[in-house]
């Protein structure tokens, strides 16, 4: 009886970029700031494999924060094209003086 059908290289992608988008993204504005003055480029692994992430700002509006996730394997051709998804912070609107 065969196992489950065997994911392909972008479905195991697709897996860490979810988990590393929810991590980010739940991050408040401060947080993203502080930790994005620099491109984030680190290695998760799973499953005995080792993925690459980038996190980086794209814009710091006054009103919003793009942040960019990427992610890929290291295997070349394949990680000249990572996996991303980009998500929208929104600030808090300032309080006017009474």
């Amino acid at each position: 009886m065969p196992g489950a059908p065997r994911m392909t290289r972008r479905e195991e992608w697709q897996t860490i970029l979810d988990t590393e988008v929810q991590r980010w993204s739940a991050m408040s504005c401060d947080e993203l700031l502080s930790r994005l003055r620099e491109l984030q480029a680190y290695t998760v692994e799973r499953d005995a494999k080792a993925y690459q992430v980038e996190v980086q700002l794209l814009q710091n509006t006054e009103t919003y924060l793009h942040v960019m996730v990427a992610v890929d394997d290291g295997s070349l051709p394949a990680s000249l094209s990572p996996l991303t998804h980009t998500f929208i912070r929104e600030k808090a609107a300032p309080i006017a003086p009474s």
